[in-house]
């Protein structure tokens, strides 16, 4: 058992038996004296890819789902399907894109440290790892003299991720994106 206040974005639990992702938790805090924590929880059935959106107390527990996590690779996309292959056996899942709506945009070819959670010998959600690295495709020019602290601009990778990045970023360069929250963390 999972208790609401262990939830965090990426963690799956389940919700009238169907297994969902938790995009996002905010908390809010009572203003009468004694009343607890509560959490709003929003969620993404991993089946359905419907949202959800939840309000807990701190103690309100949820079920784990009982299904296999498989250390994974990203191979390619191509078209509608997205290739992932199973680092121990070595078995290719095929992924329909758009049931990666949230993922896709962090996903690079040969990406590693990725977990499929399989249910039934089908893939109901991949798993990121914490940071990604990206190449940016798009941007300003980069602006000289600029500082590590100055303002932003937009910029696009090559997976089509626009996110915002120092000014003294400039095309061609990588930098290390945190896939929770899509915000730039620093130069790769």
């Amino acid at each position: 058992m999972i208790t609401a206040n262990q939830l965090k974005s990426g963690v799956v639990f389940e919700l009238d038996g169907a297994p969902h992702m938790v995009e996002s938790v905010q908390t809010q805090t009572p203003s009468a004296r004694g009343g607890g924590m509560l959490y709003k929880i929003r969620a993404r059935g991993l089946l359905t890819g419907a949202k959800t959106d939840l309000t807990c107390r701190g103690d309100d527990a949820f079920k784990e789902p009982d299904f296999l996590l498989r250390k994974a690779q990203f191979l390619y996309s191509d078209g509608d399907t997205c290739e992932f292959m199973d680092l121990e056996t070595y078995d290719q899942y095929p992924v329909p894109l758009e049931q990666l709506e949230q993922e896709r945009p962090y996903l690079t070819d040969d990406l590693e440290d990725l977990t499929l959670m399989l249910l039934d010998g089908r893939v109901v959600g991949v798993r990121l790892p914490d940071t990604v690295v990206l190449q940016l495709v798009e941007c300003d020019p980069a602006v000289k003299g600029a500082s590590a602290t100055a303002r932003t601009k937009p910029a696009t990778t090559q997976t089509g991720l626009v996110l915002q990045v120092p000014e003294y970023m400039a095309n061609g360069e990588l930098v290390k994106v945190d896939t929770r929250t899509g915000k730039f963390l620093s130069r790769a």
